[in-house]
């Protein structure tokens, strides 16, 4: 008789905030054997790992994938297949996993290449995912500034992009999100100012954990931001 396979469950843990986390989270990662989170090689801790392990069944066995940051395309894809054998070789053991994501599992986040990967070396394999609340929205909830209105749209950005494309995307939508906005900030800084809309740019830092901060204005925020910084952009109307 063929042995069931597990399931692959990609987990959505929110921002920070551990009380963000979903229900139906939460019921998975209390009956999952098997818990992976990704993680820098040089860094060994893991916020949704934090967040999630209230949860986790006593004798959950915890992993970590290790996924460089690098834009070294061969190392990447070295890193991922490295990664999803090891989850292979978990659910076809019959085992169920999660793989911990902050925020949502489908937005920015690493789950999206793992799971191509693992789909390429066995199409059958099971995988669902857990939406999670993203940073956007815990920072638009916290910040009470609107998204979007009425027939207005909403872009979502990513900083890591040159001035040169910020500034073209950024002038297409109405409101706007950009997200990883604490490595390339001199360009989002620039691109912003820019589009005459440094004083409506509101800035949050670290949201839901140790160290949060808000700024409202290009103005207030320091040279350097910490890495879980994101930025809200309404440009269509006055605060």
């Amino acid at each position: 008789m063929t042995k069931p396979s597990g399931t692959l469950f990609a987990i959505g843990v929110g921002p920070g905030d551990p009380e963000l986390l979903t229900l139906k989270a939460a019921r998975l990662l209390g009956s999952v054997r098997v818990v992976f989170t990704a993680a820098s090689p040089k860094n060994d801790q893991s916020h949704a790992l934090t967040i999630a392990r209230e949860h986790l069944r006593p004798d959950a066995l915890i992993e970590r994938l290790e996924f460089p940051m690098t834009r070294d395309e061969a190392v990447l894809q070295n890193a991922w297949r490295t990664a999803a054998m090891r989850v292979l070789t978990e659910i076809e053991s019959g085992n169920d996993a999660a793989f911990l994501t902050l925020g949502d599992p489908m937005t920015y986040s690493t789950f999206g290449y793992l799971s191509r990967i693992v789909r390429e070396l066995s199409p059958a394999a099971k995988i669902e995912a857990v939406p999670g609340v993203t940073s956007y929205q815990a920072a638009a909830a916290a910040a009470l500034t609107p998204l979007v209105e009425g027939e207005e749209s909403l872009m979502i950005v990513s900083g890591i992009a040159e001035q040169k494309r910020l500034s073209q995307v950024l002038g297409l939508a109405d409101n706007a999100v950009v997200l990883k906005a604490y490595r390339n900030l001199p360009a989002i800084r620039k691109a912003v100012e820019g589009l005459g809309l440094g004083e409506r740019a509101v800035i949050v830092s670290r949201l839901g954990m140790d160290g949060e901060a808000r700024y409202q204005g290009l103005a207030q925020i320091p040279e350097t931001l910490p890495y879980f910084s994101l930025m809200l952009l309404p440009k269509s109307r006055a605060k």
